[in-house]
């Protein structure tokens, strides 16, 4: 079989690609009836966000349901999976593995590895077994168009770009997945919605790798969008090419008239799509045909001949800081012009200005938090964008808006604190780092460090720190915290660092030592370049206990 792409510098690479007894096929059965698996029982593994989701989606499909959870301590009150229901047994700890023999459908939720409960042998065995992303697509109405989004790093920013251009535009999209809100809700709003056209005409789905790990039937976008791929969830995945190839199930459903975005160049992404069996319109992140951004002008060129984009979008309004949310910004502008919705960079261009980056992104906290406190102005950030600097401050000196969540100010000892605590691996401190190169900074470090490809040991001798030596020179000092926190302080010491590296118990420590070294109009910065689980429950937990730590400061 050949397949075919088109690529850089508009030639065309042909993979071969051996014959498959399983074919790919044309149409995908979505958009099941209300009440399709009445009579059937389904087995929910994991009642996380996405597993609840799963379970009510399951339980207004008809089927009966065994919702299971090894976390036996959960609490469901929140929930109405806690109610009385006739067709609803939930079980919390140890289970009889058999349930999952005996269900008729297993609906896995992204934080059980397959390697739990026998579940890569059910499903090599040929048994249906779904991931909640798969198990929620399987019933959407055909007639709403998909655009998913992963990657190691940005896909939150740029699934929120995506949705706020289209919302400004006048399309009713949906943004959610692994960002908010899961597929799961969505699909039971198409269910339960009573008019005969679809409540959203667009579906932004930010997905995780582990969202991906069971392959996917029904999840087929029209547009996908692999942003990145570096070192992150190896403990899960064991090497790149593995993580690789899981971000590229995101393409496999595609067909010659969707479009697939890719960064150039990255070689692991690259042997992943060789063993993709499907043809798509390829276009790429950095080169031709895809998307190039030149930063000094600010504009983003577009040349996608295949699907008719040959343009230029012009990112100088854009309220951001920093060269990765340009790239962010001129990514999802591409992806709506993949959509196919009659929406061309003149129209996107107006919505440009009005782009907000998501919680926890370089940003200092909630301004409510300051507001509502009735505390003395403090250098604040909050979805302005990516990383204050000097520039910034004096081009904004006294701005507060509410209706549009901005604010900025300066108290008396003139700190800025920064919230990125979705930097949640090396790379994504890296790029924010790089952005800061002009504003003094204290920055805090730690967390659960990552395992990177190939380390096996309890010990973690290498974490991939090493690389944060250069950037980290223009800055006060480093301050390390959590249980990798001397492990980061070894590595960077080791790799010569220059500028002194101070060691905190914990992110409370770790704030107030920084209040004790920053200067006047210094920032500290939190981008942690770790794992959030040692001591919160997720990066958003540990960013909202940042700033009400700073909050106390005051």
């Amino acid at each position: 079989m050949k397949i075919r792409f088109s690529s850089h510098q508009n030639q065309t690479l042909i993979f071969k690609s051996l014959p498959s007894e399983k074919t790919v096929p044309t149409v995908v059965n979505c958009c099941a009836p209300k009440y399709d698996l009445q009579g059937q029982s389904v087995a929910v593994i994991g009642l996380g966000k996405s597993g609840r989701a799963a379970t009510k989606l399951a339980l207004a499909r008809g089927a009966s349901v065994i919702a299971i959870d090894q976390n036996e301590n959960l609490s469901l009150k929140e929930d109405s999976l806690s109610e009385n229901q006739s067709r609803l047994k939930t079980i919390l700890g140890y289970f009889d593995t058999k349930l999952l023999k005996d269900a008729d459908m297993v609906v896995v939720s992204p934080g059980v590895p397959l390697e739990n409960y026998g579940l890569s042998f059910l499903l090599q065995s040929g048994r249906r077994v779904l991931s909640e992303l798969d198990f929620a697509a399987e019933i959407l109405p055909r007639s709403i168009k998909m655009l998913a989004v992963t990657g190691t790093n940005g896909k939150s920013t740029v699934s929120t770009f995506t949705g706020q251009i289209l919302n400004h535009l006048g399309i009713k999209v949906f943004v959610g997945g692994n960002l908010g809100t899961p597929l799961s809700e969505f699909a039971i709003q198409c269910l339960t919605h009573s008019s005969v056209k679809p409540v959203f005409q667009v579906a932004v789905v930010e997905v995780s790798s582990y969202q991906l790990e069971v392959p996917n039937k029904h999840f087929c976008p029209s547009v996908a969008a692999v942003l990145n791929l570096t070192p992150d969830h190896l403990e899960r995945h064991k090497t790149m090419k593995n993580y690789a190839i899981t971000k590229c199930r995101l393409l496999s459903h595609m067909t010659n008239s969707k479009l697939g975005i890719l960064p150039f160049g990255n070689k692991f992404l690259n042997g992943a799509t060789e063993e993709l069996v499907n043809e798509f319109n390829l276009a790429w992140i950095g080169a031709f045909p895809g998307v190039k951004v030149d930063m000094e002008e600010k504009v983003a060129s577009f040349q996608v001949p295949a699907i008719g984009v040959v343009s230029e979008l012009k990112l100088g309004a854009l309220k951001v800081i920093g060269t990765h949310n340009y790239y962010n910004a001129a990514v999802a502008a591409l992806s709506v012009l993949g959509l196919d919705l009659g929406i061309d960079t003149e129209a996107i261009s107006s919505t440009i200005e009005k782009l907000r980056v998501p919680p926890h992104r370089m940003q200092l906290g909630n301004p409510y938090l300051f507001v509502k406190a009735g505390l003395p102005p403090v250098y604040f950030l909050y979805t302005v964008g990516s990383l204050v600097s000097s520039f910034f401050v004096n081009l904004f000196p006294d701005f507060t808006d509410k209706k549009k969540g901005h604010t900025l100010h300066k108290d008396s000892y003139g700190v800025t604190w920064i919230d990125d605590s979705k930097a949640t691996n090396v790379e994504a401190t890296y790029t924010g780092l790089l952005g800061l190169k002009e504003q003094q900074s204290v920055i805090l470090l730690g967390g659960l460090a990552k395992k990177l490809e190939g380390d096996v040991s309890e010990t973690q001798e290498s974490s991939g720190f090493e690389q944060l030596v250069e950037p980290l020179k223009y800055h006060r000092c480093v301050i390390t915290f959590g249980f990798s926190g001397p492990l980061i302080q070894k590595t960077l010491s080791d790799n010569g660092l220059t500028i002194p590296c101070l060691e905190a118990a914990n992110l409370e420590d770790a704030v107030n030592l920084a209040r004790s070294v920053a200067r006047y109009g210094d920032a500290v910065v939190l981008s942690p370049g770790c794992a959030s689980f040692d001591e919160f429950r997720n990066f958003e937990h540990r960013g909202m206990v940042f700033q009400e730590l700073v909050l106390s400061l005051e």
